[in-house]
């Protein structure tokens, strides 16, 4: 039996607490006596989120014995907590009677305050990592991952990204194949790995206003391999090519091309992260055709070659 204790506080993102404790319940209830959860705070009772209000039957403080995984959970409670020494005292004795401590969100930030991230690799929500990078500099602060591991402390991107860092764990406990059926039984899309980028080429960009426009891009995320030149969109959205060219640009905001590069250099970046084809083959499938165009792509987009973007994805996950 593993024990998780996850804090929450008044002020705190309700699905960065309940995300986690659902992916290990239901991996409790497919693997007998996996995980016992437990919700604390700084104080026992209602504790009022951003959404709804959790009841807690015990603070922090109370907490005694070891434990296995110490989640702390993110939301705007955190500003009041940062420089409360008492809870701070409270989390760094928690901390070091644990196996193992995770971040979800901008639950990092109460982390770092306690001093749990100094020297490490750290994420949280992207549009809060330069304000981590900017309070805490000892702290090498990653904005594109979904969730990091440095040692035995974690930390995850927003909100949804707490299930992935949760479903992890679950991995690195119990198997894969617990990990992947708790997935299935949560109805998540994927089981995103930690070095996916926190974006996608569809939230990179807006969506559409006119329906022709944005059935078009959900068909282009599932067709990266066709033919997508501009004559070839405009004909399947029934426009005139000048028409279209300035009407996705102005919707979507950015250029058919440019949203077509993002959405092929996604689909590679996925089939790199996730299986052995060789690069030249996931640059025919994703639709580049041929590796040096998909390496100039991954440059703009990542930074990165994509043998190099294999190699640093694979080294990440190992470690």
């Amino acid at each position: 039996m593993r024990r998780v204790v996850i804090v929450a506080y008044p002020g705190v993102q309700p699905l960065d607490v309940v995300g986690p404790a659902e992916v290990f319940h239901t991996a409790a209830q497919l693997n007998r006596g996996g995980y016992d959860v437990e919700v604390v705070a700084p104080e026992p009772g209602p504790v009022k989120a951003s959404a709804l209000t959790i009841s807690v039957d015990r603070s922090l403080a109370e907490v005694d014995g070891p434990i296995d995984t110490l989640v702390v959970a993110g939301g705007i409670g955190v500003r009041a907590l940062e420089d409360d020494e008492r809870f701070l005292d409270s989390l760094r004795a928690t901390a070091g009677r644990s196996r193992r401590v995770a971040g979800v969100c901008t639950g990092a930030f109460l982390l770092a305050a306690a001093g749990l991230l100094d020297g490490r690799r750290a994420t949280t929500h992207w549009a809060s990592c330069a304000l981590l990078a900017e309070r805490h500099p000892g702290i090498s602060v990653d904005p594109d991952p979904i969730f990091v591991r440095d040692g035995d402390v974690y930390t995850s991107a927003g909100v949804t990204a707490g299930m992935d860092l949760a479903l992890a764990l679950v991995e690195e406990d119990l198997g894969r194949e617990t990990a992947l059926t708790t997935a299935r039984w949560l109805v998540l899309f994927v089981k995103r790995p930690g070095g996916q980028a926190q974006f996608s080429a569809q939230l990179h960009a807006q969506q559409a206003d006119r329906r022709p426009l944005r059935e078009l891009q959900a068909w282009i995320a599932d067709n990266v391999d066709a033919d997508l030149s501009v004559p070839a969109l405009a004909g399947r959205a029934h426009m005139s090519e000048r028409n279209f060219a300035r009407a996705f640009a102005r919707e979507v905001g950015m250029t058919p091309a440019a949203y077509v590069e993002c959405a092929r250099v996604e689909s590679a970046r996925m089939a790199l992260e996730a299986g052995d084809a060789p690069v030249e083959s996931v640059a025919v499938r994703s639709g580049f055709g041929t590796v040096e165009t998909m390496r100039r792509a991954f440059h703009r987009r990542v930074g990165v070659g994509p043998a190099d973007y294999r190699r640093r994805f694979r080294s990440e996950a190992a470690a």
